[in-house]
């Protein structure tokens, strides 16, 4: 699921909010951290939420939200993006197949952070993921938010993406 979130900035920090989850708060030093950081800070915000047995608010649509007036009040000069949660699941046993020598390298580099091979994975998985997903998930809301995206933002150009080398 995505979920709707303002992201503001005042003096080079960027906070972000969350309309369906009030109280839910995170900040950043730059935009390209925000995103991902907010996303952290839902997760565990809506796992707190039910591990205390409360129950998760409906989450509404930027449509839906738009005919708030406190969203429309609160969304004033904001960023609107949408943050990836997926809730917790239960483990799944897989069978793989890696190059003997990326696998020896993926052991290594486990050990090295003290981890698992599976959460290593794992937790690469979720980063790449979390990046494809969040590359292009902001959009502008507003004249003001378009003026602070920059002005390449404002005349709708996309920023440049290269393609990351597949070198291990």
């Amino acid at each position: 699921m995505q979920v709707v979130t303002l992201i503001h900035e005042e003096n080079g920090v960027f906070g972000a909010s969350f309309p369906d989850f009030p109280g839910c708060i995170t900040v950043a030093d730059s935009l390209d951290a925000i995103v991902p950081k907010a996303a952290e800070v839902l997760a565990f915000h809506i796992e707190g939420m039910i591990e205390d047995g409360l129950p998760l608010p409906p989450l509404r649509t930027l449509a839906q939200l738009r005919k708030d007036r406190a969203f429309r009040t609160d969304s004033a000069g904001a960023m609107i993006a949408l943050v990836p949660y997926a809730p917790p699941a239960r483990a799944a046993r897989i069978n793989i197949t890696f190059d003997e020598s990326l696998l020896a390298r993926v052991d290594r580099a486990a050990e090295a952070a003290g981890e698992t091979r599976s959460g290593y994975l794992a937790d690469a998985a979720r980063r790449r993921l979390a990046a494809e997903v969040n590359a292009p998930a902001a959009v502008q809301l507003d004249e003001p938010a378009r003026r602070f995206r920059g002005a390449s933002a404002a005349r709708g150009r996309q920023p440049s993406r290269r393609k990351a080398s597949n070198r291990t």
